[in-house]
């Protein structure tokens, strides 16, 4: 019997049924999607069918109105079975939460319904080749021509590029502010002068696309700024704030995947006349995996049920449970090509795609360095 971990009768029923979607409809085509590299078309249109796409997106829009607990447990119960399905819906998130953290009414009631819907995929243009964590440093430029904005510049580490159908995109309005200057609005793919660069040969996510976005002189409309003109900054960590319980959460779930193929190999494979569960040294490896997992799951629910609460400690909250899940999937999947032996390090089973995503959870959205330098800012 699965644990609650505290979560209520609401939560609960959302996690069986993402579970039994994840199961059903994702993981019969997660090898294939790894192994060709391919986008997911399949999982992501059952995931529009049980409308798990984009949890939360509010009601008013066409959404489930899922608070960000529900995100979580939606990621958690998809990413333990195909991370790649988890990461492409779960940009749908990056495009959304900007809407409604700093949009007009008018651009939310634009956009959102057609997120929610599944008729559009989003995507969150904020890295460039020269500008990662360093945000400030983003050389893409946007300058006022009429009515409306030019952009110009390169993004680079952009899921879901090139099957978005939308994408906010930061450039600097005004280069000698700094960080201050920057400014966020939202591109479409049918905007002219918007191209793309070939998929980026990743170890992991395999079959998520990453690609470089080029903007050749793209003209934007006025009301396609999201917020004012130097909200940029705020916008993009005001997001990453919430979007990095949801790391955690997808962290937490390739971590469970790949310890359930662990305990399920134990208890089925025997040398020397016996199971491996009969062996301490193995129980106390999958013991030490559980504790760890558990303590990841806490910090995530935690982190989003901060969120929830609006209060006053979601960045470093966010950072905690991003950077010790992630850290935490990572041994999991480890020793869990470990435990199952030889297997474990051939793709008939999918721990070593495990092993491979769950490196991803450490570096993206902040790599976990940065994670501890919030977390060290919010305490000194």
């Amino acid at each position: 019997m699965r644990q609650s971990h505290g979560l209520g009768a609401e939560h609960l029923a959302l996690r069986e049924l993402a579970r039994a979607v994840a199961e059903e409809r994702l993981a019969p085509h997660a090898a294939d999607v790894d192994e060709n590299s391919r986008f997911p078309t399949e999982s992501l249109r059952a995931l529009v069918a049980a409308d798990l796409h984009a949890v939360g997106v509010p009601e008013v829009y066409g959404g489930q109105g899922g608070d960000h607990l529900a995100v979580a447990v939606v990621a958690e119960e998809l990413a333990r079975v195909c991370a790649t399905t988890q990461q492409v819906a779960g940009s749908n998130e990056l495009f959304a939460l900007p809407l409604l953290l700093h949009g007009s009414p008018e651009l939310r009631a634009r956009y959102l319904p057609r997120i929610a819907s599944g008729e559009w995929l989003g995507a969150f243009a904020l890295s460039e080749p020269g500008a990662g964590s360093d945000v400030a440093a983003i050389t893409t430029r946007a300058t006022r021509a009429g009515d409306g904005w030019v952009l110009r510049g390169t993004k680079r580490w952009i899921t879901n590029a090139g099957h978005a159908d939308g994408y906010v995109v930061f450039a600097s309005t005004d280069p000698d502010a700094g960080g201050r200057g920057l400014s966020a609005f939202v591109v479409e793919a049918a905007d002219p002068g918007i191209s793309f660069g070939a998929p980026e040969r990743k170890m992991g996510l395999k079959g998520s696309p990453t690609c470089e976005v080029f903007l050749d002189d793209v003209r934007v409309p006025a009301d396609r700024l999201v917020g004012s003109p130097g909200d940029g900054m705020r916008v993009a960590l005001g997001t990453l704030d919430r979007t990095r319980a949801t790391v955690a959460a997808q962290a937490v779930g390739i971590a469970q995947g790949a310890l359930d193929l662990a305990v399920a190999h134990l208890g089925e494979r025997e040398q020397f006349g016996s199971p491996l569960a009969a062996f301490q040294g193995l129980r106390f490896m999958v013991a030490d995996l559980e504790i760890q997992l558990r303590a990841a799951r806490a910090l995530t629910y935690a982190a989003a049920r901060e969120l929830d609460a609006d209060g006053p400690d979601v960045t470093a909250a966010g950072a905690a449970a991003k950077c010790f899940a992630s850290d935490t999937a990572m041994r999991v999947t480890t020793d869990a090509v470990q435990l199952l032996g030889g297997l474990g390090y051939t793709r008939d089973l999918p721990a070593e795609r495990m092993m491979r995503d769950a490196k991803a959870t450490q570096i993206y959205e902040g790599a976990n360095q940065i994670q501890r330098l919030v977390i060290a800012r919010s305490l000194l």
